[in-house]
């Protein structure tokens, strides 16, 4: 299949261009191949085509940045998008989006409806390339609520600790690594970092994968003295963990394969509307059927809006700004200031920290032992372990 595939991708060449704009790129017919500059863009515009062979010419529209230059999608632009081997890596890929990812593949662009936008503008405002809008694609299907079986969560795929230190809160009832507009903030100065340091788009995005601890060192054995480049890391492919090394072709072929979903078999599905809300403050821990019923919605539209509360309900302890529906930050604060306090909450999830007994527990939460040994007959109050959760029983009154 795989040599079947290299030859129509080199095919396109004669029938088909690669079109980038502010929204991405799009394999069109080559009559079609003028210059492409969106009413939103100005001019000038600018042929790389000699950089992508297989399908030229190539037309990358500027994308307007705040200070009114121009920027060209460096990462499309690569030479190593010429090279026969990696052409045949990404022929081997879209053979797989084809195929194999056929039963999930139009759920991964149908989820991208709803935050394409907001991906988009944090590019822009980063001066990324704009073909970047398909690294969740990839990553999480676009599904905030992903989850890797190394722990990596959401949908730009965060470890804890690189969540952490790029200021997203990873805590027992909040995982900003699912929210999709702080990860998306976070994950676009993350990928601006990682191409400062490694000076190649390739490289930055082996980082990305593999962590850019294990990229340096590699880098470090194997081409110490050698000039980062987007060749370098095909070069030293075989010193790449298996993921890394299919990362880059990977993403290329899932580019070509969504923006044209119906020349390779798909259906173009319906996108999900925007990621839209209105923020609200929420002032003690709630659970999420009072707060969906505070906002005449249903539970399932919060936990859409809010996905980093996956323990379903604010936390306790502190203020937390919501998104409710759009348009219902009135009613919703009208509705839940009716409410009494002590019909906020159903439930409480506690997560057992460093040095905390039963008693501290109880007391936090204003309930007796006793009934907090009854909810919670496993537990045994002597050896209470880190990370346990406990269920606390009764309405939250603080």
């Amino acid at each position: 299949m795989i040599p079947d595939a290299a030859s129509r991708l080199r095919a396109a060449g004669s029938v088909a261009v690669l079109v980038v704009t502010g929204a991405g790129c799009t394999l069109v017919p080559r009559q079609e191949a003028v210059r492409v500059v969106p009413a939103t863009v100005p001019e000038p515009a600018v042929d790389i085509g000699s950089h992508l062979p297989f399908l030229e010419p190539v037309h990358v529209a500027y994308l307007e940045r705040p200070n009114g230059q121009g920027l060209v999608d460096e990462f499309l632009a690569s030479p190593m998008l010429r090279d026969p081997e990696f052409q045949d890596a990404v022929a081997g890929w879209i053979d797989y989006w084809e195929n194999a990812a056929r039963p999930w593949f139009p759920e991964f662009l149908r989820r991208m409806g709803a935050f394409e936008q907001t991906v988009d503008s944090a590019l822009v405002e980063r001066g990324l390339p704009a073909s970047l809008r398909y690294l969740p694609l990839i990553e999480s299907g676009y599904s905030p609520e992903a989850q890797s079986h190394a722990s990596a969560v959401g949908m730009w795929q965060f470890m804890s600790v690189t969540a952490r230190e790029h200021g997203m809160r990873v805590e027992a009832f909040v995982d900003e690594r699912r929210d999709p507009l702080k990860s998306t903030v976070a994950a676009t100065a993350y990928l601006a970092a990682l191409h400062t340091r490694f000076e190649s788009w390739f490289l930055a995005l082996a980082a990305y994968n593999g962590g850019p601890t294990r990229a340096q060192r590699i880098l470090r054995q194997h081409a110490r003295m050698a000039q980062p480049s987007d060749s370098l890391f095909w070069a030293l492919r075989q010193h790449w963990p298996r993921e890394t090394r299919d990362f880059v072709p990977k993403l290329v072929a899932a580019i070509i394969v969504a923006q044209d979903p119906g020349s390779h078999g798909y259906e173009p599905p319906d996108p999900d509307p925007p990621f839209r809300y209105s923020p609200v403050r929420v002032p003690e821990a709630t659970t999420f059927d009072v707060l969906a019923r505070a906002a005449e919605t249903d539970e399932t539209e919060i936990r859409r809006l809010n996905p980093e509360l996956y323990r379903g309900f604010t936390p306790p302890g502190r203020t937390y700004e919501l998104r409710v529906p759009e348009g219902r930050a009135d009613v919703f604060e009208t509705n839940y200031a009716a409410i009494p306090p002590g019909e906020r909450m159903t439930v409480v999830e506690h997560a057992v920290q460093q040095g905390e007994t039963l008693s501290h527990i109880a007391h936090r939460y204003g309930v007796s032992i006793r009934d907090l040994q009854a909810a919670n007959p496993d537990i045994r109050p002597r050896y209470l372990r880190v990370g346990a959760r406990l269920t606390v029983p009764i309405l939250l009154n603080r």
